[in-house]
């Protein structure tokens, strides 16, 4: 916490997160900029692989939508719960990674944490510096005071925080009622069964939201 009432990456040793990503059986890689990061997801896919992708502002930053778009990937349609399941990679951002190597993820109509839990053979997870925070508490801040509010903003989303910047309640049980809220669904992905599945590329720059 760097300023009073902001939560963002206080910039730790990412050796270190990557480490704890590797004890918790997610594989983690460490990319120099956006360009690198591109680079690696490209050559971890291939052609004839089926690709569903978490709506992210973070891989159209890094060029990775576009990527796969021009490149003649097979995407799977997110209306198609069978095709996302049965997908051979997803590809998405974070919410937040805390510094012992936990994901935290928070969605809506949360077809991006369940892919993220079960189905795609391979997921791949590109976050920035900024997704970095210190522990649990400050994961669930970050979505409460910069995620949930940004996306709802982006996604005309009519619900308090996209009003104010930030949720009725630091509670994470708590939140606000609104029919367009987009925090439905909460996932914590911790020591994993299948080690590997899950790659996390971290990226030396600030990304997405």
């Amino acid at each position: 916490m760097n300023r009073k009432g902001d939560i963002i990456s206080e910039h730790m040793d990412i050796n270190r997160v990557l480490d704890n990503l590797r004890k918790n059986d997610m594989d983690a890689v460490y990319a120099e900029n956006r360009d690198h990061a591109k680079k690696i997801v490209r050559e971890m896919l291939n052609k004839d692989a089926l690709i569903v992708t978490g709506g992210s502002i973070t891989l159209e930053e890094c060029g990775i939508t576009d990527m796969i778009n021009a490149e003649g990937y097979r995407i799977a349609d997110r209306a198609d719960k069978s095709a996302m399941f049965s997908s051979d990679f997803m590809l998405s951002s974070t919410n937040a990674i805390t510094e012992d190597g936990i994901l935290y993820n928070v969605d809506g109509a949360s077809n991006r944490v369940a892919c993220l839990c079960h189905g795609p053979k391979k997921v791949i997870i590109v976050a920035g510096i900024n997704k970095i925070v210190k522990n649990f508490e400050q994961a669930v801040l970050r979505v409460k005071h910069i995620a949930a509010p940004k996306n709802c903003v982006r996604l005309n989303r009519d619900t308090p925080c996209a009003y104010t910047g930030k949720c009725i309640s630091d509670d994470i049980n708590k939140g606000c009622s609104s029919r367009d809220r987009i925090c439905c669904n909460f996932v914590v992905s911790a020591k994993q069964r299948e080690k590997g599945r899950i790659t996390v590329i971290i990226v030396n720059e600030e990304l997405g939201y």
